[in-house]
């Protein structure tokens, strides 16, 4: 969800940001994800790619992107709707497929599962989901089907 500057009542102006990162080639199929203040992240190819086996993956992080911006989004909706939240947990899967003579992710579906009071209407909670859904920019910003298939708990 793009940030905007409010210049008075009725103008709304965008803004615009840069996200920057670098990496560095480590050995074989390896390096490391770097971005000033934050910790370093070991990276390889996936496994079946000839790389090592329980490393983060530049799948894996493409797949991560999907899901945590959804889960920001959501609850970014949510404060905004004074939504009380229990809590948000989710699992994704990326499915990756030869296409045309390539790889590409074909599908990402995030299922989260979010706990709510047992008093919140469910459909306001579906609602907030769908909007998050909508507004994810990292989701926006892809070619792939992107699917949300949220269970809701009401505690």
């Amino acid at each position: 969800m793009p940030a905007m500057e409010k210049t008075n009542q009725s103008q709304i102006r965008p803004k615009s940001f840069t996200y920057k990162t670098r990496t560095e080639w480590s050995e074989g199929r390896s390096g490391s994800l770097l971005g000033d203040g934050k910790p370093p992240i070991r990276f390889s190819s996936p496994p079946e790619f000839n790389g090592e086996t329980g490393v983060w993956t530049p799948e894996d992080l493409f797949v991560a992107a999907v899901e945590t911006c959804h889960m920001m989004t959501f609850v970014s909706f949510a404060a905004r709707r004074h939504l009380q939240l229990i809590s948000y947990q989710s699992h994704t899967n990326g499915v990756l497929e030869f296409v045309d003579g390539e790889y590409r992710f074909t599908r990402i579906v995030i299922f989260p599962t979010i706990t709510v009071p047992k008093s919140m209407d469910e459909q306001e909670v579906k609602v907030v989901v769908q909007d998050a859904h909508k507004h994810c920019l990292v989701v926006n910003s892809i070619a792939s089907i992107v699917e949300v298939n949220p269970t809701i708990i009401q505690a």
